[in-house]
């Protein structure tokens, strides 16, 4: 269980950085190019990757390629999402991406609906429009809706693409390290061309924090899939546990480190979506 803690960390941690971020005046968009250079050379070290089955992808490399543009610039509306609505709501509907994933599984991927998904389903969609819910003492603060909604919606889709490569017969760590390489070249060509045009220079601090924001990101990932490994036989703890865990690290990190304010509704949204994640892992299969 002590991968699960650590990956769970890992998560929170993540958002803990791209909340510190503005306040220490780091270039996000610096740390998100830096931190997917590292997390495409730990990947390719760590995990080992077997790339000769990228043959098989076929048709697939389009969304290969979606993936190598979306997995950055979902980052740069995670931070946005961290830096106006806060860590306890942002990690809450990161996770509540997996109800859009259900209803793909149902609708895409022929799985069966059955009622305990359906459930599930309504109590999530009910969690959902709970943490889009502002707290009273920011009523005269700009909207903070979008970026949420974004988050929630962007995280699905990469789960819904990672298993369109994955029925190609394409694992999903090379799928992975391809879209971590594509992300990279992407965002250092745009930060040439911001560096180029006066936008923005390239400066230490920024590239310090995007290697540790990569650290985590990876990490992340590797104790999550480690976790399975150690676990093979109990796939639902370890999803479980993975999201209840971040929902509830973030929950208390956000409210009692950085002071954030929620609602009565938020914090009726957050105890509904644990009880949602719990009832999707142990959700028959079929």
């Amino acid at each position: 269980m002590h991968l699960i803690g650590l990956s769970i960390l890992c998560s929170v941690l993540v958002s803990v950085l791209l909340k510190l971020a503005p306040r220490k005046r780091l270039d996000v968009a610096q740390m998100v190019t830096w931190n997917y250079l590292v997390a495409a050379v730990l990947c390719a070290l760590l995990l080992r990757p077997d790339l000769g089955s990228l043959r098989s992808a076929g048709g697939h490399w389009w969304v290969l390629l979606g993936l190598g543009v979306l997995l950055p610039s979902l980052f740069l509306v995670l931070a946005n999402a961290v830096r106006q609505a806060g860590i306890v709501r942002t990690d809450v509907a990161q996770r509540l991406s997996l109800l859009l994933s259900l209803i793909a599984a149902f609708t895409v991927f022929g799985e069966t609906a059955s009622v305990v998904k359906l459930l599930c389903l309504a109590l999530g969609l009910v969690a959902v429009a709970g943490i889009l819910a502002r707290p009273a003492s920011t009523g005269n603060e700009r909207m903070v809706w979008m970026p949420l909604l974004t988050v929630w919606v962007g995280f699905a889709c990469v789960d819904v693409l990672l298993k369109l490569v994955a029925q190609s017969g394409t694992p999903s760590m090379a799928s992975l390290q391809v879209a971590f390489v594509l992300a990279f070249v992407l965002m250092a060509g745009w930060q040439t061309f911001r560096h180029v045009r006066g936008k923005a220079h390239l400066d230490g601090s920024s590239f310090a924090a995007g290697l540790l924001l990569g650290l985590l990101n990876f990490g992340n990932i590797v104790f999550y899939v480690r976790a399975h490994q150690a676990l093979p036989e109990s796939p639902a703890v370890v999803f479980a546990a993975m999201n209840i865990g971040v929902v509830v690290l973030g929950t208390l990190v956000g409210v009692a480190v950085f002071q954030e304010k929620t609602s009565r509704w938020n914090r009726l949204a957050i105890a509904l979506a644990i009880v949602a994640i719990a009832l999707i892992a142990y959700a028959p299969r079929g």
